[in-house]
């Protein structure tokens, strides 16, 4: 088991509000930063500050597709050398599937050095029986799954029950994390409404269903949302499409140090000692 993640500059001054907070590796309270074109330059200094506090790096949507080859090379090296999970957005998986290219897709992002695939149907559709072979042949090329269950058109609505339906079907396939979608907007899809607040009667839903919640990931970009999900759900939730800017401030929020999320460890009256020791 990882050990607890502790503070860098303040430690054996502060330690964190909420406890329990994991260190790398682990296998849960995991975060998912969304990427959507940084370059080498900006990807180093983001490694170099963050690469503590997140898991797997999501080069978005189709953007994968338009990196100079040795660029996007070099990238993917760097984050897997901070041990950090790398993979397409799903969109890149669903155009391989439309374009009956799976195994040329599959052939070319393994040289590129992605160790994870997205294998998603929010735009596309796939039957039970398509995604099944999909999953299958993804981790049969070596790779990873990370799934992803939801529609990214907010009128093609998933019941609870059909969310967790499908959950299950794909880790039962073998998916190592299966997301909820929210897309980068994180309103109107999902467990979220169209200003970003969350639906908590579908979220309960959902929760009650699971059999093995720290295998699914919730794809929640904003602050009010990962706040609700670590308060709901604890520390250790698993959180994704974070923007690379946000990583320090979700991580903040994770050991307390926030107040949206200090406020459930402060008790009525804090007591304040002097250096002398007198409380006041």
């Amino acid at each position: 088991m990882s050990e607890i993640l502790g503070l860098k500059a303040l430690n054996g001054v502060l330690h964190s509000p909420l406890d329990g907070r994991r260190s790398k590796p682990r296998q849960s309270g995991l975060t998912m930063v969304i990427d959507k074109g940084l370059g080498l330059s900006e990807t180093h200094d983001m490694l170099a500050l963050g690469a503590d506090y997140f898991d797997i790096l999501k080069i978005s949507f189709g953007t994968a597709a338009l990196y100079p080859l040795e660029q996007l090379r070099a990238k993917i090296r760097a984050a897997r050398s901070h041990g950090i999970t790398v993979c397409p957005g799903g969109t890149l998986l669903e155009i391989a599937v439309l374009q009956n290219r799976l195994s040329q897709f599959l052939s070319r992002v393994a040289g590129l050095g992605f160790d994870a695939i997205e294998v998603s149907d929010g735009t596309i559709r796939m039957s039970a029986a398509q995604r099944g072979a999909v999953i299958t042949a993804v981790l049969d090329a070596g790779f990873d799954v990370i799934s992803e269950v939801g529609k990214k058109d907010p009128t093609q609505y998933l019941p609870p029950a059909e969310v967790v339906d499908r959950l299950k079907f794909d880790l039962d396939y073998g998916a190592r994390l299966v997301i909820v979608e929210a897309r980068e907007s994180g309103k109107g899809v999902g467990i979220f409404t169209g200003d970003g607040s969350v639906k908590e009667a579908e979220l309960e839903s959902i929760i009650t269903g699971l059999d093995r919640p720290e295998a699914v990931m919730w794809e929640a970009p904003l602050k009010n949302q990962q706040a609700y999900l670590i308060l709901r759900l604890g520390v250790n939730v698993n959180l994704g499409n974070v923007p690379p800017s946000d990583i320090y401030a979700l991580e903040a929020l994770r050991l307390g140090l926030r107040a949206d999320t200090l406020k459930v460890t402060v008790p009525s009256e804090t007591p304040f000692a002097l250096e002398g020791g007198d409380r006041v």
